[in-house]
């Protein structure tokens, strides 16, 4: 199997006035493709870092980031946005929408920042909304929908462009404990039809819809093993 992520000795300091906060020391991960990954830690463990420097959101001070067999670190901002576009697709813990467009142009979005026939768009957008079971929500604005219905219109977004790997930030955490499940069952099936993805959660349940968990503190990884007793339907 393929890294799809490969970081090695990572390190991410921030200054905040008289205050250095260490947010990754020295942090090393190899995640293959087709795997399903969770990360957990207490605030200020540094998982929110670390998915910010996989997202190519944020630069490592120092160490190597390889996404997809590409160098990341010393890339340009340009070309940085073009490997978020190709490579990545990112779903939020608020769901990131846009209040005045539809569904369908919520999930249009990622495909305007590609070369490619805009004739087709609007038909892949459709397809994606349909994968996600929301064929028949497409001209619905999102405060016509609701809060599971938004992430899976999120959801869309980040899978429309077809990138290897989904990047999840507390997808569950506005959503009640039905909905949650049904979202999950989603990043599964999309994780079952070959898409990996790596998800930050603070919540052990929802932790356990992935094949392997890593947990962190204080800025490094502390352990990283498969999930037990996996939850997969």
């Amino acid at each position: 199997m393929n890294a799809i992520i490969k970081l090695t000795s990572i390190v991410k300091t921030y200054v905040m006035g008289d205050v250095t906060v260490n947010a990754l020391r020295g942090v090393s991960l190899s995640v293959y493709e087709g795997e399903f990954v969770a990360v957990m830690g207490a605030s200020g463990s540094g998982k929110s870092t670390m998915m910010n420097v996989i997202g190519c959101l944020d630069v490592p001070d120092d160490g190597s980031y390889m996404l997809d067999g590409v160098e990341v670190r010393g890339m340009s901002r340009r070309d940085l946005a073009d490997l978020r576009n190709r490579k990545l697709g990112f779903v939020f813990q608020n769901f990131s929408l846009l209040s005045r467009t539809t569904a369908l142009e919520n999930v249009e979005l990622p495909m305007h920042y590609r070369h490619g026939p805009k004739q087709n768009y609007r038909a892949a957008a459709h397809s994606a909304l349909e994968k996600v079971g929301l064929g028949g929500r497409v001209g619905h604005m999102p405060n016509q929908l609701s809060g599971g219905q938004q992430q899976r219109v999120a959801i869309a977004r980040a899978i429309v462009n077809d990138p290897p790997l989904v990047l999840a930030d507390e997808p569950t955490g506005a959503l009640d404990t039905q909905t949650s499940i049904e979202v999950m069952r989603l990043f599964v099936d999309l994780n079952n039809n070959g898409k990996t993805i790596v998800l930050v959660t603070h919540e052990p349940d929802i932790a356990m819809y992935a094949k392997r968990l890593i947990k962190m503190r204080d800025g490094e990884i502390i352990s990283d093993e498969p999930v037990e007793n996996r939850v997969v339907a």
